[in-house]
């Protein structure tokens, strides 16, 4: 019996971030169920807890690294009839730093109205939207290079893992989701 966001269990005392990007605090479990609802959360009865959809395909059949070139069963490569290219499986590295790009996104959408009117009047864009911006661009590609240096399964995993004091409660952001508080 869990929480969900988009068929990811979310976890209790750790923070969230949403489809659209936003980023919901780690105690987001003492929110009325009508509320947890309202943020696009749904709970599941008997979830086979066993294993982690997110980096398992089934109990014991990992999700693969990296992008798989797909072949037939004489390994042939399997054309894919729009592109006319071989037909990639994206990996958990790739579908990652894609879902990153978007969170940057929708983090950086709320403040490029300040860029547009720099660019058409010359007023200058305040200090701490440039510095936000900068640090949401540095956190994405901290991000990304942490995502890119995993070679095994176990340190990607690690990476939606928050840190936590000794009590267990946590101390910060998963590295996965570790973006600047909004301005």
């Amino acid at each position: 019996m869990v929480w969900k966001h988009n068929g990811v269990q979310i976890k209790e005392g750790r923070s969230w971030t949403d489809k659209n990007g936003i980023k919901h605090p780690s105690n987001w479990m003492i929110w009325s169920d009508e509320d947890k609802k309202g943020f696009g959360l749904t709970w599941e009865d008997d979830v086979d807890t066993s294993f982690d959809n997110r980096f398992y395909w089934s109990k014991g059949v990992e999700r693969k690294l990296a992008d798989t070139n797909e072949v037939d069963e004489d390994g042939k490569p399997i054309i894919d009839l729009i592109t006319g290219k071989q037909l990639v499986t994206l990996g958990l590295k790739s579908k990652w730093i894609d879902t990153t790009k978007n969170t940057a996104n929708a983090l950086l959408s709320s403040t490029d109205w300040y860029v547009t009117r720099k660019a058409e009047t010359s007023t200058a864009i305040p200090s701490d939207i440039s510095k936000y911006r900068t640090d949401v661009r540095t956190a994405t590609k901290t991000i990304e290079d942490k995502i890119n240096n995993c070679t095994k399964l176990t340190e990607f995993m690690a990476l939606f893992d928050a840190p936590t004091d000794d009590d267990g409660k946590p101390t910060g952001n998963a590295p996965m989701y570790d973006f600047p508080d909004e301005v």
